[in-house]
């Protein structure tokens, strides 16, 4: 990583153990937090697995719903900034469904004994990740949304760094990060339905240029969900998920979470 680098990561490393630090001292609030589901078991962590998974002392590996790891060169420090929040603490996991995933891990919220706030809006409020896309709870998933624009407008932590959110008008770039989750902004020229398929297009080049595929059955999603498609011709959006590698690279929309539409907005 080249020097330059390497200062941004340990100067946003600060700002995330400052802010974690706080978060973890703070005394719990009297209103409930959101994402207060079920209790499905605690214990203690003994290991950081990476930027967000740990182990407890009993064997069992925890996966925190909600989140998406930083670029790889901001990995280490993510990872560092979960263990300086939760390591040899006692924890409680909570969530709505404790079946194991594919790797065998837990996914859940997890929650510093006697506190009532997850620990994920404390690292996405430091910027050591990003908001994920795996909830179906519309007010949990809408606390981590909040927590992380706090981050990205005070430029906390990853978002102290401006390449985190790739340019639309940038395909080669977003083009690296095929199979990877990432962000993207930018403006749409237009709008193009194919079949069944509609395409946002960031480009005059539909086929190398950035695009979104929104599959026919999302279109009621996003109507649902307040978004005219149509009517995102000429807007600036922000849109995230995993980059897909065809002519040019493209992104679909599997959830109305995945775009914010940007216009008017100063960030």
């Amino acid at each position: 990583m080249p020097h330059a680098r390497i200062i941004a990561a340990r100067h946003w490393l600060l700002a995330c153990n400052l802010t974690l630090f706080a978060i973890g001292a703070a005394a719990p609030a009297s209103r409930a937090a959101p994402c207060m589901f079920a209790e499905l078991g605690e214990g203690r962590v003994s290991d950081i697995v990476d930027a967000r998974s740990f182990r407890l002392s009993d064997g069992r590996e925890v996966r925190l719903a909600g989140l998406e790891a930083p670029p790889d060169e901001y990995l280490a420090a993510a990872v560092e900034a979960l263990g300086a929040l939760l390591r040899d603490r006692d924890i409680v996991l909570r969530g709505d469904d404790d079946a194991p995933d594919r790797y065998g891990r837990q996914r859940a919220f997890a929650f510093l004994t006697g506190g009532d706030q997850p620990v994920q809006i404390g690292l996405l409020k430091a910027g050591a990740v990003l908001r994920g896309l795996d909830l179906a709870d519309r007010d949990c998933a809408a606390s981590l949304g909040l927590a992380e624009d706090e981050a990205r407008t005070a430029r906390r932590g990853l978002w102290n760094i401006r390449t985190v959110i790739k340019n639309a008008e940038s395909p080669d770039d977003i083009l690296a990060r095929a199979g990877l989750f990432t962000v993207v902004e930018g403006k749409v020229l237009s709008v193009r339905q194919t079949g069944t398929t509609t395409y946002l297009n960031f480009a005059r080049s539909w086929t190398r240029g950035f695009a979104v595929i929104i599959p026919k059955r999302m279109m009621a999603v996003l109507e649902g969900a307040g978004i005219d498609v149509k009517s995102l011709a000429n807007r600036q959006v922000r849109v995230r998920g995993w980059i897909e590698a065809q002519a040019g690279p493209r992104l679909e929309l599997t959830q109305a979470a995945q775009i914010e539409i940007l216009s008017g907005s100063d960030r």
